[in-house]
């Protein structure tokens, strides 16, 4: 039985990210810095990976997706084309979060401190036994513990990789995951009257 192809992406920051992994080999993968446009540029960067490994959509046995925390717009764009492309296709989608990402191969324990605007990190704990999760703390104000290490992998590969490792039981469908509510308020207008 040949090994599985996985698609992993993340547009969770001011980039667009994917690799196609089949097993544990690279075969195409693509990072481009961008403050905006991942929504457009998603599905055509998806298209040129394929047409590097020479593979078809239906070739693909798993979808890793990045669901932040991150950019609350970059999440939910990378999160639904995962939901869509797993369900035409009848694959799995596998969630990781950029911590779990970014901690890919580094020994533990280890701590990772992404950046987010504004002067904020999210940062996470692994290997410290303490059960931690994502959190959110301005730069300068980290709790004691492992001095923060730089990934070891990039984050489209390491979200393939943690996919693929997952597809037997990747869980509930990927979801984001944020940390602090979204800075657009609710309209304070009266929604229009929509007639029958």
């Amino acid at each position: 039985m040949p090994d599985p192809v996985v698609l992993g992406f993340d547009t969770s920051a001011a980039h667009c990210a994917a690799a196609l992994l089949r097993g544990g080999a690279v075969l195409a993968h693509r990072h481009e810095d961008m403050g905006k446009g991942q929504a457009e540029r998603l599905f055509p960067l998806f298209g040129d990976l394929l047409a590097e490994a020479d593979l078809t959509w239906g070739d693909l046995d798993v979808i890793g997706v990045g669901v932040g925390p991150g950019n609350f717009t970059g999440i939910r764009i990378a999160v639904a084309a995962a939901r869509g492309l797993a369900l035409s296709l009848g694959i799995p989608a596998v969630g990781v979060t950029a911590p779990e990402a970014a901690a890919l191969d580094l020994p533990r324990p280890c701590r990772v401190a992404l950046p987010l605007r504004a002067g904020q990190v999210v940062w996470q704990d692994f290997g410290t036994g303490a059960g931690d999760r994502p959190q959110q703390a301005a730069a300068g104000s980290l709790p004691p513990g492992p001095a923060p290490a730089a990934p070891a992998v990039p984050p489209a590969i390491a979200i393939a990789r943690i996919a693929l490792a997952r597809r037997a039981a990747p869980g509930p469908r990927p979801a984001p995951l944020y940390l602090r509510p979204a800075d657009a308020a609710p309209a304070r207008d009266a929604a229009p009257l929509i007639l029958p």
